[in-house]
C-alpha cells in the first residue's frame, strides 16, 4: 500500500500543474501591465477574475470525475485542455501575431481554457492521492498531504526562479519573451502527463459512485420542499434534512449532513484566500517599486520574490510537523485541525500588517499625479547662471535655482480649469525674461531654461513621472549641442535632436553604466559615464560639451526605490506560516471529514473558498479606490474579524469518522430495510461517540 502511494505521489501531474500555475500568478500580472498595457487596477481585477474562475470550475471537475470518467481519466483529459490553453496563451504573447486586439483575444481564450483545465484537475488529484491509502493508514495519509504540498512547492520554487529568467533575460521579438515563459510550462506539462499515464497500472482506482453531486442537490431540494409544504399536524423532525426520508436513504441523508456541517464551516474561509492570493498581484506590484539589488553581485526580478513562499514551505512543513506541533502538545494545548486553521488566519493578517508598513515606506519615493485642474512643474536651469523663476499669481519657486540643477521637487501648479496659459518671469545673469506657456490639467512638465540670442529662453516639455511597471529605471536625454546625437545605453538606442531637444523616456536595465556610446551626426563618437541607473528612478541626462568632449550631467526627476526588497521577507514568512497551518490542514480536513463517495465534492467545496476569495479582491480592487496601504490594512482587519467568527463556529463542530459510518451501514445492511421503521428508530441520526482523538461515529 505504501509503495503504491509513493508511486502515485511521484508521478502526479498536479505537482507540475500547481507549480506552473503558481509561478504564472506573478508573471500574469506583469504580462497584463507591460505587454497588454493595462493599468494596475484592471490587471489586478483580471488576474483575480481568472483566479476565481480557476476555483469555480472544480465543481465541474468533481461532477465529471464522480459520475462519468472517474478521477484518473478526468485528470488526463482536462490536463490536455490545460496544455492547449497554455499554447494558445503563448501564441497570444507573440507580438507579430496580429494586433493588440488579437493578443487580448488569444490571451483571454487561453486563460479560459487553462481555468477549465485546472478546475477539472484540482478536486481530483488530492482525492485521488488520498484514495491510495487504506482506511487504517490515517497517519500515513496525513503525511502524504504534507509531502504532496511540499512537492508542489519544490516545483514552484524552481519555476519562480526559471520563468522570470525566460521572460526577462531571454529577449525575443525585441522585448521580454512572454511567449517562451508561457510555452515552456506547456511542454513540461506534456512531459508530466506522459509520466502520469505511464504509471497507470500502479494506482488504486475506485469505482464510480454515480452522479453524487446531482443526487445531493436533489435530496436537499426535496427536503426543503417537503418541509415547506408539510402539514401543521406532522411532528417536528430533529433535522431539516430528515424531511427527505420518504424518498432518500438514511445513509445518503446522514452523509449529506456530514458534508453540510463542513461546508458551513467553509463560509468564512474565502477571506484567507483573498489575502493569500495577493502575493501574485498586489505584492508583486509592490516589489516593482522596491530596490531589488543585492550588492553589485546580482538582483532579482519582482516576480521572482514569490519563490520565497515556495522555499519557506519546504522549510516550514517539517519544522511544524516535527518540532512546533509536538512542542505545543507537550504544553498540554490540544491541537485540532480547526484550531490550526484559525491560527493560520491570524498569521495571514499579521503578514498584511507587515505589508502595510512596507507600503507606507515605499510610496515616499513615488510622485503622485497632479489632481484635476492642476499640473506639476519643475525647472531645469541651463541658462548660464543661477535663475529666479516667478509664475504669475503663485509662489512656486521662492528660492533661486542653481545653474545646471533642477528644482528640488515637482510643484503643484493650480490651473483653475482644464488648461491655462501662464506668464513666467525668469531672472538670470541680471536680466529678466518673460515667457508664456500653456499647461494642461493632470500633466507633469519641465520648464527648461537655456541661453539664446536675446537672453534666457524657455521651453516646456511634458514629463513622464510614473515609475516603470517592471521596476527598471527610465532614462531620457537632453541635448544642448548644435548637432543631433545617437546614444546607446546597453541595447537601447536614443536619438536626440539638437538645440535643447529632449528624447522620449525609455526603459534600461538597472546597473552601472560607465561606458555608454554617444555619437554625433558627423560620425564622431565619445564615451559617457552615467554612473548607477537605479531601480524605479526616472532620469534626465543633460549632454554638454566641456573641454572638447561630450559629458553627461544626470538629474533625478523621480527618486530611485530606496526600500530594499528584503523588507518583504517578514510578510512572506508570516503568510507562509499561515499557509502551512491553514491550507495543508484544510486539505486533509476536507478529505478526512467526507464520506467515501463525496470526497471529490468536498474537495471542490474547499476549492470554491479560493474562488470566492478572488472575488473579494476583485470587488475591493475595483470598487474601494483606496490607497494601497489602506487597502492592505483593510484586508488585515477583515481577516481578524472573520477569524473571530470562524473560531466561534468551530466550537459547535463535531469531528466525525466517515469510515465508521461506512462500517455501521455495512453491518446493518441486509438485516432490515433502509426504510424499515425499526431501522428508523435504531438510527434516526447515527450516534456520535466522543473519543480521545475527537468524535467518532
Amino acid at each position: 500500500m505504501l509503495v503504491r502511494s509513493s508511486r502515485c505521489d511521484s508521478k502526479d501531474p498536479k505537482k507540475f500543474h500547481q507549480q506552473l500555475t503558481h509561478h504564472g500568478e506573478a508573471l500574469l500580472t506583469l504580462y497584463f501591465v507591460t505587454y497588454l498595457h493595462w493599468d494596475k487596477d484592471l490587471s489586478t481585477a483580471i488576474y483575480h477574475a481568472f483566479g476565481g474562475l480557476c476555483y469555480f470550475t472544480p465543481i465541474l471537475g468533481a461532477l465529471i470525475a464522480d459520475s462519468w470518467l472517474g478521477k484518473f481519466k478526468t485528470i488526463i483529459y482536462l490536463s490536455i485542455v490545460y496544455v492547449i490553453g497554455h499554447v494558445v496563451k503563448s501564441v497570444g504573447a507573440i507580438p507579430t501575431v496580429g494586433g493588440r486586439d488579437v493578443h487580448i483575444a488569444l490571451s483571454m481564450l487561453g486563460l479560459i481554457l487553462i481555468a477549465f483545465g485546472t478546475g477539472g484537475i484540482k478536486p481530483c488529484v488530492a482525492a485521488f492521492g488520498g484514495d491510495q491509502f487504506e482506511d487504517e493508514h490515517v497517519r500515513e495519509r496525513q503525511k502524504f498531504f504534507s509531502i504532496f504540498y511540499m512537492s508542489i512547492n519544490a516545483g514552484s520554487l524552481l519555476s519562480t526562479i526559471i520563468t522570470p529568467i525566460l521572460r526577462g533575460d531571454v529577449q525575443c521579438f525585441g522585448g521580454d519573451c512572454y511567449a517562451l515563459a508561457f510555452g515552456v510550462p506547456a511542454a513540461l506539462m506534456v512531459v508530466a502527463l506522459v509520466v502520469f499515464i505511464a504509471g497507470s497500472g500502479m494506482y488504486k482506482k475506485n469505482p464510480l459512485q454515480g452522479n453524487i453531486l446531482l443526487e445531493v442537490c436533489n435530496c436537499v431540494g426535496f427536503a426543503l420542499r417537503n418541509r415547506w409544504y408539510r402539514s401543521k399536524h406532522e411532528p417536528r423532525r430533529s433535522h431539516w434534512l430528515d424531511w427527505a426520508e420518504e424518498k432518500y436513504s438514511k445513509r445518503l441523508i446522514q452523509e449529506i449532513k456530514m458534508v453540510l456541517r463542513v461546508l458551513v464551516l467553509y463560509i468564512p474561509l474565502p477571506m484567507f484566500w483573498a489575502l493569500f492570493d495577493q502575493q501574485g498581484s498586489r505584492w508583486t506590484l509592490q516589489a516593482t517599486r522596491m530596490n531589488m539589488a543585492f550588492g553589485d553581485a546580482f538582483s532579482i526580478k519582482p516576480d521572482q520574490m514569490q519563490m520565497l513562499n515556495a522555499l519557506l514551505i519546504l522549510v516550514f512543513v517539517p519544522i511544524f510537523d516535527l518540532i512546533i506541533y509536538p512542542l505545543v502538545g507537550l504544553c498540554r494545548i490540544k491541537i485540532t485541525p480547526l484550531r490550526k486553521m484559525a491560527t493560520g488566519m491570524i498569521f495571514a493578517a499579521l503578514a498584511f500588517g507587515a505589508a502595510t508598513l512596507v507600503e507606507i515606506s515605499v510610496v515616499k519615493t513615488v510622485v503622485d499625479p497632479a489632481p484635476a485642474k492642476n499640473s506639476l512643474l519643475q525647472v531645469v536651469n541651463l541658462a548660464g547662471g543661477d535663475a529666479s523663476v516667478k509664475v504669475l499669481g503663485t509662489d512656486l519657486f521662492p528660492e533661486p535655482i542653481p545653474y545646471f540643477h533642477d528644482s528640488p521637487t515637482y510643484e503643484t501648479f493650480p490651473l483653475e480649469g482644464p488648461a491655462k496659459y501662464a506668464y513666467i518671469t525668469v531672472t538670470s545673469l541680471g536680466a529678466d525674461t518673460e515667457c508664456n506657456q500653456r499647461f494642461e490639467e493632470e500633466e507633469a512638465y519641465s520648464l527648461i531654461l537655456f541661453p539664446g540670442p536675446a537672453g534666457t529662453q524657455c521651453k516646456l516639455v511634458e514629463d513622464y513621472i510614473m515609475k516603470n511597471e517592471d521596476g527598471n529605471p527610465l532614462v531620457r536625454f537632453l541635448n544642448t549641442l548644435p548637432e543631433d546625437l545617437n546614444i546607446t545605453v546597453g541595447t537601447v538606442l536614443f536619438n536626440v535632436s539638437s538645440e535643447y531637444s529632449v528624447s522620449p523616456n525609455q526603459t534600461v536595465s538597472q546597473g552601472v553604466y560607465s561606458d555608454v556610446t554617444c555619437c554625433l551626426k558627423s560620425g564622431e563618437c565619445y564615451r559617457l559615464d552615467l554612473g548607477l541607473l537605479d531601480f524605479g528612478a526616472i532620469y534626465t541626462i543633460i549632454l554638454k560639451e566641456e573641454s572638447g568632449k561630450i559629458v553627461a550631467h544626470k538629474t533625478e526627476d523621480v527618486k530611485a526605490n530606496n526600500v530594499h526588497i528584503a523588507w518583504q521577507i517578514p510578510q512572506y514568512a508570516l503568510i507562509t506560516a499561515g499557509e502551512v497551518m491553514f491550507s495543508i490542514t484544510g486539505l486533509e480536513f476536507s478529505y478526512s471529514q467526507a464520506p467515501a463517495n463525496m470526497k471529490s465534492v468536498l474537495q471542490a467545496g474547499w476549492l470554491l473558498t479560493v474562488a470566492f476569495g478572488n472575488v473579494i479582491v476583485l470587488i475591493v480592487a475595483e470598487g474601494a479606490g483606496l490607497e494601497q496601504w489602506k487597502e492592505f490594512l483593510l484586508f488585515a482587519s477583515l481577516l481578524l474579524g472573520v477569524c473571530i467568527i470562524f473560531s466561534i463556529m468551530t466550537c459547535f463542530y463535531t469531528y466525525v469518522n466517515p469510515e465508521q459510518l461506512e462500517k455501521f451501514y455495512l453491518e446493518n445492511s441486509g438485516k432490515e430495510g433502509d426504510n424499515n421503521e425499526n431501522m428508523k428508530k435504531k438510527n434516526n441520526d447515527v450516534p456520535l461517540k466522543k473519543t480521545g482523538k475527537g468524535t467518532r461515529l
